[in-house]
């Protein structure tokens, strides 16, 4: 497993499809992800600390983890599977839930828990961004700090 850092949400023209892009940790791919509206908002909202009135549903379930001490020990993208990937959430002592990679992810940010990648994923779905490209991960940063979350709802 690789552990993973979010870069951040965009939504991909002309498609308007919102993307999640995840780096290495201590390497130099990308892996790019296609996400829902709704998990994209969340997940642009956590890391821009946007604070909604009521709590979001990844909010909710980072408090009902708390409330049965329950943490979230990890988040593991293990599979890409017919172009959908798949992971778990590790979960307490050895407790393993089926979870969409956004969701996961969305969740993850909220309580602090690392990212992981399995390394086939990575070798099948992972992109290495040649040193010239990388004023675009670089324009896609700037993007990411002037963008607001509610540019992701339908």
């Amino acid at each position: 497993m690789r552990e993973l850092n979010v870069v951040g949400v965009r939504v991909e023209l002309p498609s308007n499809q919102p993307i999640v892009l995840l780096r290495e940790a201590d390497g130099d791919r990308y892996l790019p992800i296609w996400i829902g509206a709704v998990e994209a908002t969340a997940i642009a909202y956590e890391q821009q600390g946007v604070k909604p009135a009521r709590p979001l549903t990844h909010d909710l379930l980072r408090d009902i983890l708390a409330a049965l001490q329950a943490p979230l020990k990890a988040v593991e993208i293990l599979e890409l599977k017919d172009n959908i990937f798949y992971a778990d959430l590790l979960i307490g002592d050895d407790v393993r839930v089926s979870a969409r990679p956004s969701d996961s992810i969305a969740l993850a940010l909220r309580v602090g828990a690392p990212i992981r990648c399995a390394e086939a994923v990575l070798a099948e779905a992972g992109i290495v961004i040649p040193d010239e490209q990388e004023d675009e991960v670089e324009k896609f940063r700037e993007f990411l700090d002037q963008v607001n979350p509610d540019d992701f709802a339908s």
